[in-house]
């Protein structure tokens, strides 16, 4: 999956910034994903021969569409949707915490194709910008949308919004039930799966840092 950014200024992780290169970030920066290479004609044609091979007849009328439908499912599960990663000035220099919590969360396990779901709290120290709040949800479903481990999609989300929006501190805590887990293998029912990262003054100060996982609901 290639994510496209659309703006006038793109800033690469890790690189410096300096006060220039902060006043003439835009305002809202494009995130597209690249659909290029969908091919759902080929992907109903394997999706057929999957359940063929697993024995699965698909000649009945309740299961003839099925191809179709498990292609056009698992595309809609991989294409997050074009957002713009609004930001604005942080005029009044808040310097406080900026946290979401709860924001549902579904993406799909890479090693088996199967769902997990949860929630995930996001939350940044602002710097000089400040984001539009529903955009913690929309790069968070940026990165959800593939084949995914919840380790690397937690710490993605974080490394992402450092990148691009340059806070003094991101943390972003990942709690998910895997179907992987719980409905196949182990069978291990109810059980989640939590996850955390933590950047800036976030990780290295210990007020910040408590915060945080307080309101999150973490032991801290």
């Amino acid at each position: 999956m290639t994510q496209h950014l659309q703006s006038a200024l793109h800033i690469a992780p890790g690189a410096a910034v300096n006060q220039a290169s902060i006043a003439a970030v835009p305002a809202a920066l494009r995130v597209v994903h690249d659909a290029q290479g969908v091919d759902l004609t080929a992907a109903e044609l394997a999706a057929g021969q999957f359940l063929q091979a697993l024995g699965i007849d698909t000649g009945s009328e309740s299961l003839r569409g099925t191809p179709g439908r498990m292609a056009r499912a698992y595309a809609e599960l991989f294409s997050p949707r074009p957002f713009d990663l609004t930001t604005f000035p942080n005029d009044e220099g808040y310097d406080e915490l900026v946290l979401a919590r709860s924001i549902p969360l579904r993406s799909v396990c890479e090693h088996h194709l199967l769902p997990f779901v949860g929630t995930a709290h996001i939350g940044y120290l602002p710097g000089h910008r400040i984001l539009g709040l529903s955009k913690l949800a929309r790069v968070l479903e940026y990165f959800a949308c593939r084949p995914q481990v919840q380790e690397r999609l937690t710490k993605q989300v974080a490394d992402w919004l450092q990148a691009h929006l340059e806070p003094k501190g991101v943390g972003v805590v990942i709690q998910a039930e895997h179907t992987c887990m719980t409905l196949r293998g182990v069978q291990a029912t109810g059980t989640t799966t939590m996850t955390s990262t933590l950047l800036g003054l976030l990780r290295s100060d210990a007020r910040s840092r408590s915060e945080f996982l307080a309101l999150t609901g973490l032991p801290h």
